[in-house]
């Protein structure tokens, strides 16, 4: 098996960071260290580690952390390809330091099955670069499929309570309460109440004669639809004792309901996604439907309020994408006819570290607290085996930034895309931090801009008891 050092580097992990190095062989991390302890000479110092390594990088003081775990992907495979599928969305990801994604259910067909899941897993062994694991989606009629499942190759339900892509809106009482009571796994839910957005969609109708603008797409699918049905999720979730997931969170008004449910022990965390911490409905002026995504971009108070709540006193427990590819020609229209959802996968990862620069409310937050969101607590949330830290005996999937300080940095355009749908909602934007390599158990699979063949694996999943901080 191969052996790789990685030294020099600036390691950020468990909520510290030091000069130190690190051991790989085969797919596993077997040592890591701080620069500072090592001897000059000797059996355990540096010279003597480069010895026993086939491979040896100096990292020059960049920075090393975890491969960022994306728990809310939709790689559009099977059914949707011509927006993404899972080889170019992969490449997208490990193109962005993300070593691991969870896929969600509504493709066509729907993933509402183990035979589903397994043909997505089938695909994935074929052409991802990254690790993979999927959701089985809920619907209105298959309960027992769900009560069944293999929850140590499924890592959860997915449940919408607002209406999205693959027309997969669950809302029969009876079986929300059946899955609720009976459910083995994480809920991961999107929450958007349904009938608060057709009365929304029918007043905006009236008031416009016929057409939406994109801009009123958050008066559209408004903060109530959001408000009731978390909610309403969270009530569940009491009564049942369900381990409940809010999936991205946009309204201030969502934060003060969670934090108030964690106080009284209901077993809920909350992700939020980086468009949600960087726009707000102000920018549909000049990026018009590129943010247009459900639930929808919400106000400036929205989003200074779950900027407040990233850092390390707040109730969001991770940060995943929704990465959703459309094609251009899909996302052209009003606010009813334009496709919902947005490329993120490729620069979440520098989207939140340049955040964590430019944010006065971050200003003493730390870059810990990134990885906590990233790389650390999907894995704790969703029980995934041996990944989102730098320790021994864990998969070597590990993450090198150039978090460059002089005050240069490239604006995105459309043209640094990777995912197959060629554009960005971040266009115009300028990212200081640079992706140098992502390794993915063992094997660098993106180095500077090319991508090199890889060995992603299944994800596994274990023990979902840790979903509160």
């Amino acid at each position: 098996m191969c052996s790789t050092l990685i030294y020099n580097a600036e390691i950020v992990n468990e909520g510290h960071s030091f000069h130190g190095y690190v051991m790989t062989e085969g797919p596993f991390i077997v040592k890591t260290g701080s620069m500072d302890s090592l001897p000059a000479t000797g059996g355990h110092s540096l010279d003597a580690l480069k010895g026993m390594a086939d491979v040896s990088i100096d990292c020059k003081g960049q920075t090393l952390i975890p491969g960022a775990i994306d728990t809310h992907v939709h790689f559009r495979d099977p059914g949707l390809t011509e927006k993404g599928d899972m080889a170019t969305e992969s490449r997208a990801a490990v193109a962005g330091g993300v070593t691991s994604f969870i896929d969600m259910p509504n493709t066509k067909p729907v993933t509402d099955s183990m035979e589903a899941v397994e043909m997505k897993n089938k695909r994935a062994r074929e052409v991802s670069l990254a690790n993979y694991g999927f959701f089985i989606g809920a619907t209105n009629s298959n309960a027992e499929e769900l009560l069944n499942a293999d929850y140590s190759q499924v890592a959860g339900i997915k449940l919408f309570l607002g209406s999205s892509t693959g027309n997969m809106l669950v809302d029969d009482v009876e079986t929300l309460s059946k899955i609720f009571k009976n459910a083995r796994s994480v809920i991961a839910v999107h929450a958007e109440d349904e009938s608060i957005i057709r009365q929304s969609r029918e007043n905006l109708l009236s008031e416009h004669h016929g057409t939406i603008p994109v801009e009123r797409h958050p008066d559209l699918r408004p903060r109530q639809a959001c408000i009731k049905a978390t909610r309403k999720a969270i009530e569940l979730a009491r009564l049942t004792g369900a381990r409940l997931h809010i999936c991205h969170i946009s309204t201030a008004d969502e934060l003060q309901i969670i934090k108030e449910a964690k106080a009284d022990g209901v077993k809920v965390t909350a992700e939020t996604c980086p468009q949600y911490l960087i726009f707000d409905r102000n920018d549909f002026m000049s990026l018009g439907s590129r943010i247009k995504c459900n639930p929808s971009i919400k106000d400036p108070s929205d989003r200074i309020a779950l900027v407040r709540e990233i850092r390390e006193d707040g109730c969001i427990d991770t940060i995943a994408t929704d990465h959703a590819p459309h094609l251009p020609s899909q996302k052209e229209g009003d606010a009813l006819t334009a496709a919902s959802g947005m490329p993120m996968v490729q620069f979440s990862l520098r989207t939140m570290l340049e955040l964590w620069r430019s944010e006065p409310q971050l200003e003493d937050a730390g870059i810990e607290h990134i990885v906590e969101l990233m790389c650390h607590r999907p894995a704790q949330i969703f029980g995934i085996d041996r990944r989102g830290y730098i320790r021994n005996g864990y998969y070597a999937d590990l993450v090198l930034v150039n978090r460059n300080d002089n005050g240069t940095s490239h604006k995105i355009s459309d043209k640094d895309t990777t995912s197959r749908c060629g554009w960005t909602p971040l266009i115009g934007r300028a990212l200081p931090d640079r992706i140098v390599f992502t390794m993915v158990n063992g094997n660098i699979v993106y180095d500077s801009g090319g991508f090199h063949p890889g060995k992603a694996m299944p994800l596994h999943f274990g023990d979902h008891s840790n979903t509160q901080k």
